[in-house]
């Protein structure tokens, strides 16, 4: 690669060797611009230079056709508006905007990381689905058809609804911010016109007074001694796993009988009431621990490492099954603990606040009303609404089926 001060004669005269595919000889003025010699005879001037730290390269033109002095003038411009932060490359690109795989990866990715705890989960989203089946694409020339082409490609890789519909509201967060921060190219948001799948398959499974017992049951028999504390403190908080694995004594308020999360799901403190139930699983585990008590130290520790509990999932599964709940989850206990409120009488605004839900239509899925609350309330109407009426149909005169036609004996059941 010679340094030489490039000339309209130079160029003309200069060809490639008969070992090589092409040559590179670099202006000795301008650094980075070059011209290209191939061994096809063709000849093309090129710049190469940084950009956010990546060498780039672009193609300025034929050098039959352009002069050296007018290839200078490009490359000054384009080297021009590097140094102003815009990217020379490809005015094309640009008019179309970033690529997918360069927007999520380098812009939105570093942007929810600096507010969203489970980052990770978009982490995940983008490099196992977006960037392989749309990451080659520019923003500006992403069409509804080609997310509706996202979408069935998921499904027919058999990805659940669920699955699919994140995926969308990703994307349709990533077109949002990409208009928010007025990204060249970006005119609209194409997944605006997507709407997410119906999904009816929603999986609600909670414990009735029977199934609870058998796995309490099959917790207290488990090898993992912490767990039957845990699935009980889950019962009576509501909490998420989560919540409860990095609970720590400091958080504990035993005067006001209340445990507060630093860290939420909406990350917002929380302040939650304990039960007399709650109260009895700290105190059985506050009395274990003999020596040392900490502050700082978490509440469920494993006996085993003497650290906060990553996952107990496999002594869970052994409970589970044991009990002939195979398929029952942990997160089940945060329904069921909804489901004892509502059957209780309370209301959905206590449960909502209990919960720590943002929204009231998120708490409505967990309200599931027992079979025989939802008949004492249908016994109800005949006492309240109807009233005297029914001492009436019991005094009416019995039909003789032998006697009145299909009509007479409707007539007389209304009457």
């Amino acid at each position: 690669m010679p340094n030489v001060p490039l000339t309209d004669l130079y160029i003309s005269e200069v060809i490639c060797p008969q070992n090589k595919s092409h040559l590179e000889i670099f202006d000795s003025e301008i650094r980075g611009f070059y011209v290209d010699v191939l061994s096809s005879g063709r000849k093309s001037f090129r710049l190469r230079y940084r950009f956010e730290k990546k060498l780039r390269v672009v193609t300025l033109g034929d050098a039959r056709l352009l002069t050296t002095d007018e290839a200078r003038k490009l490359v000054i411009d384009l080297l021009r508006q590097s140094k102003q932060g815009v990217d020379p490359q490809a005015p094309a690109l640009n008019e179309a905007g970033p690529l997918i795989k360069d927007f999520f990866v380098e812009r939105y990715l570093p942007y929810v990381k600096s507010y969203k705890r489970s980052w990770d989960t978009d982490e995940s989203m983008i490099r196992n689905h977006v960037v392989p089946k749309l990451g080659g694409k520019a923003m500006g020339r992403i069409s509804p058809p080609d997310i509706a082409v996202f979408v069935e490609l998921m499904k027919s890789e058999n990805y659940a609804k669920g699955t699919c519909n994140r995926a969308l509201v990703l994307l349709r967060y990533g077109f949002s911010l990409a208009l928010r921060w007025k990204v060249p190219g970006i005119q609209d948001n194409p997944v605006k016109e997507i709407k997410n799948i119906k999904d009816d398959n929603k999986i609600e499974r909670y414990l009735t007074e029977t199934q609870t017992k058998g796995l309490l049951d099959a917790v207290r028999l488990s090898d993992n001694e912490m767990l039957q504390y845990i699935v009980l403190f889950l019962i009576y908080t509501g909490a998420r796993k989560r919540e409860v694995l990095d609970a720590r004594w400091r958080d504990i308020d035993w005067a006001q009988r209340s445990w507060r999360i630093p860290k939420t799901k909406s990350g917002k403190v929380r302040h939650v009431p304990i039960s007399s139930g709650a109260m009895s699983v700290l105190e059985h585990l506050r009395l274990r621990i003999r020596t040392g008590f900490l502050d700082e130290q978490a509440i469920f520790v494993n006996p085993k490492t003497g650290a906060p509990f990553v996952s107990f999932f496999y002594s869970w599964n052994n409970a589970r099954i044991r009990a002939g709940l195979p398929e029952f989850r942990i997160h089940d206990l945060r329904h069921s603990f909804a489901s004892y409120l509502v059957n209780a009488g309370r209301s959905l605004y206590e449960v909502q606040e209990l919960l720590g839900h943002a929204d009231i239509k998120t708490t409505s899925r967990y309200a599931h009303l027992s079979r025989e609350r939802l008949v004492a309330a249908v016994e109800m109407v005949p006492q309240i609404a109807i009233g005297p009426k029914v001492r009436l149909l019991t005094q009416l005169k019995p039909i003789d089926p032998l006697n009145c036609t299909d009509s007479q004996k409707i007539k007389g059941a209304v009457e």
